[in-house]
């Protein structure tokens, strides 16, 4: 059967997370059977970080501040997490499943597959939004 997509309620969580007006920093798209749906949101990365389990295979999209104190900037990640748990058909799907995510989550500066936790370090993820932002103009400590 072909994977759909909850579309509308997929978009209103990513359009959260894109909001300057909101504290929303996090949304979560999971498998519900055939069909993807918005799995939550939060403001808190820790409670995204609980629900990427061995068992679990599912999408976040999320906000993290970059920069330095003259200047602020929120950059956006796409995750993917697939679990220990996972089947190597239910693995296999999720990479063609993962085009009807993007259909939605379409504004990000970098894209992680990931199935082991340390990878979800939020320290890690910056890290790397940093390096894939280009020029790094933080203020740099002598």
């Amino acid at each position: 059967m072909a994977t759909q997509i909850d579309k509308e309620a997929c978009r209103e969580a990513y359009n959260q997370v894109r909001d300057d007006n909101t504290d929303t920093n996090w949304a979560a798209f999971k498998y519900e059977g055939s069909r993807i749906v918005a799995a939550g949101q939060g403001t808190d990365y820790e409670d995204f970080k609980k629900m990427c389990t061995d068992d679990a295979r599912l999408f976040g999209f999320v906000r993290i501040t970059t920069g330095d104190a003259m200047s602020k900037r929120a950059k956006f990640t796409l995750i993917t997490w697939i679990g220990e748990n996972i089947s190597g058909l239910q693995r296999a799907k999720i990479s063609t499943d993962k085009t009807l995510v993007k259909d939605i989550v379409q504004n990000f500066a970098k894209e992680f597959m990931v199935s082991d936790p340390r990878e979800l370090d939020e320290d890690y993820i910056r890290t790397e939004l940093k390096k894939a932002g280009g020029a790094n103009y933080d203020a740099q400590a002598e």
